[in-house]
């Protein structure tokens, strides 16, 4: 026989190979967003060659650390059928938190992130109590709590944030360690330890569980509200590792830190294979869902577009992603 032939009969259905991807289509779906985004940085070099520079490549993944973060934990969210809207507001909150200080010493930096991540638990702890102990749908109630935690921000800033930070704050984005920003590191930890905790860890797969059928779960004896309040935790540990990462990296804070970040990564997280029913989600396709945002955005910045072309195209992305999941769901 041929090479030709046993290649041809290799990609034919019925085959084992083909079976699998079959029996998997997740992941054909996240190898097929990879090859876009490697697709992607081809036309953005073709476009505009200075993409490729070191220095550019730098910032996209400095831009790309907080929305990875952010996604890693709508992810989480998503899978437990939720959704967090304060994400955003919990990233500003953060930043204006760690201006608050009002200190240069550098010996405040672990002090200064641990009340962050405290701050960021507090809230997803909070989000968990109104969507598990008091039955608000989590889309009221992370819109609530987004509202309330703008409200006491503005109230305690007086609309205009002051305060000093750190100057080793700088470097939880912009630092670089073995030619990588120190961001960049976070997330590979925080994405890391997010695969680890839904492949490797009976909680996690328990989670899974949770989110594809709830009252099966129950009915089995899983600790379903315990999974679900895990879940809105870490989204808001992420959520405030984003927001000390941007307040890092553009060393001021306004009210509006991180503004937008919570509609981006539920797109980025469905772009990556989420889906909003529940049970399903991937850490990889989520953080290459980012990537694509973001060099697309970075694209367009370089292309010298104006702000309107950038909202259209975002807008563009959020239908794409919609449209990406209701063709998932009609499967």
């Amino acid at each position: 026989m041929s090479a030709s032939t046993t290649t041809s009969n290799a990609a034919a259905p019925g085959t084992p190979g083909w079976r699998d991807w079959q029996s998997h289509p997740e992941r054909l779906e996240l190898v097929l967003l990879a090859a876009f985004v490697a697709l992607l940085v081809l036309a953005a070099a073709l476009l505009q060659p200075a993409f490729l520079a070191p220095g550019n490549l730098r910032d996209v993944l400095v831009q790309a650390a907080p929305l990875c973060l952010v996604v890693l934990g709508q992810t989480l969210v998503i899978i437990v059928r939720g959704l967090d809207l304060s994400m955003a507001s919990v990233c500003a909150s953060v930043a204006v938190m760690a201006t608050a200080f009002n200190t240069t010493s550098d010996r405040m930096v672990p002090v200064i992130v641990c009340a962050g991540l405290a701050l960021g638990a507090a809230v997803g702890a909070f989000n968990a109590w109104l969507v598990v102990r008091r039955g608000i749908s989590p889309f009221l109630a992370t819109l609530a709590v987004m509202i309330v935690l703008q409200g006491a921000r503005f109230a305690y800033t007086g609309g205009a944030p002051s305060g000093t930070l750190p100057e080793g704050m700088a470097a939880l984005s912009s630092g670089v360690v073995a030619g990588l920003p120190v961001s960049t590191w976070i997330v590979l930890l925080a994405a890391g330890g997010c695969a680890l905790f839904l492949t490797r860890s009976v909680a996690g797969r328990e989670t899974l569980l949770v989110g594809s059928n709830p009252e099966a779960a129950r009915l089995i004896g899983l600790p379903v509200a315990r999974r679900i309040a895990l879940a809105y935790v870490l989204s808001g540990m992420l959520a405030a590792a984003a927001g000390l990462v941007l307040v890092g990296y553009v060393g001021i804070v306004d009210n509006w830190t991180g503004k937008g970040l919570e509609l981006d990564a539920i797109a980025a997280a469905v772009l990556g294979g989420a889906a909003l029913s529940g049970g399903k989600g991937s850490v990889a396709g989520s953080i290459l869902g980012a990537l694509l945002l973001v060099m697309v955005f970075n694209i367009m910045v370089m292309l010298g577009l104006p702000v309107e072309a950038q909202m259209v195209v975002q807008g563009v992305v959020i239908i794409a992603a919609a449209a990406t999941y209701a063709v998932r769901q009609s499967r």
